[in-house]
């Protein structure tokens, strides 16, 4: 009788909302124009990887393991962007800021796991590039099509268990105090915090992923870096160092972009007290600028794929010979 009422009272104090109510910013009269900011960073970071995943699949001669890796962070900034802003958008600018439990979590996951394999991507750059630099002779035998499907496939098996068993950590919450997230998507870190039953889990699954998610690909890429500092003061002429460094360019600012917004907003919140709405633009803007820079910084800081999107320029046009133009399919010359 005794655990018939407690598994009863058990049942009593586990509470599991319905949905959640993302609040937002805080007193903010224009903040519909942050949002309507927001869906042009949308628009312009669709744009901007479609095409970069299009040059890419059309140009035979980026069909290499290096552009493998490119496209797939395309794919995830793409992804992460679309799992993001639409949602922020519906969410405040038509008013549906009420969200049911399944979605919160299901957005959290979604946003998590892209903005992940974003990191784990560069980390993949990182390697690609050691390896051309320390060990060029033996480049194309060990970055690889598919080694790097393998890496990639790997990539998203850990991703995938590890925010399941966060977001499965989440699930064992119970919500008897507040149901509403001060935020713009249901963040992990302030829905934990709303829960009235232990929580030591999620509070450590939260600091782990700080740590695993994000610092440690950073450390990783700067250890890869040291190296190829290292490789570079032994190349002897200077023309072939200055080439070397070229090829990285693209890279390092796809890191510096990333990272160090991220470092910036969690050293600040550590150290000094923030405005809520200041928080908000931060951690958006760390969130959807990047995605909408990257392919504009392959684009044009990439040699490669500049050449690729001439030599397909040069194709779809018409060719000329003398003062007329010949199109190859087509038994007819015309004057221009």
């Amino acid at each position: 009788m005794s655990s018939m009422q407690a598994d009863s009272s058990t049942n009593v104090t586990f509470v599991r909302p319905a949905a959640f109510f993302i609040n937002g910013f805080f007193n903010m009269s224009r903040a519909k124009y942050y949002y309507v900011f927001l869906s042009l960073v949308y628009v312009v970071t669709v744009l901007g990887n479609s095409f970069i995943m299009c040059i890419i699949y059309l140009a035979r001669r980026l069909h290499t393991a290096k552009y493998i890796a490119v496209f797939h962070l395309a794919l995830s900034d793409l992804c992460g962007s679309s799992a993001l802003i639409p949602k922020v958008i519906d969410t405040f600018l038509f008013g549906h800021q009420v969200v049911s439990y399944e979605a919160c979590l299901s957005n959290m996951f979604f946003v998590y796991h892209f903005m992940n394999m974003q990191s784990l991507t560069l980390i993949v750059l990182a390697y690609d590039r050691l390896v051309a630099i320390c060990f060029p002779l033996r480049y194309h035998a060990i970055v690889t099509k598919p080694a790097m499907f393998l890496i990639i496939g790997m990539m998203w098996i850990f991703s995938v268990t590890y925010l399941s068993v966060l977001v499965g950590f989440v699930n064992t919450l119970s919500f008897c105090r507040s149901v509403v997230i001060n935020s713009y998507f249901c963040d992990q870190g302030l829905i934990y915090r709303l829960a009235c039953n232990e929580n030591y889990l999620n509070v450590l699954m939260g600091k782990i992923s700080f740590g695993l998610l994000m610092c440690t690909p950073l450390i990783l890429i700067i250890i890869s870096y040291f190296c190829i500092s290292l490789a570079l003061l032994k190349i002897a002429h200077g023309a072939d160092r200055i080439k070397a460094i070229k090829t990285c360019t693209s890279h390092l600012m796809l890191v510096a972009i990333l990272y160090l917004p991220v470092l910036s907003n969690n050293i600040a919140a550590a150290t000094t007290p923030i405005h809520p709405n200041i928080r908000l633009i931060n951690n958006s803007l760390t969130q959807t600028i990047p995605p909408m820079l990257n392919p504009i910084i392959y684009t044009l800081k990439t040699e490669e794929v500049m050449q690729s999107i001439k030599e397909l320029r040069s194709v779809s046009e018409p060719r000329t010979l003398s003062g007329r133009v010949w199109e190859p399919n087509a038994k007819k010359l015309y004057l221009l």
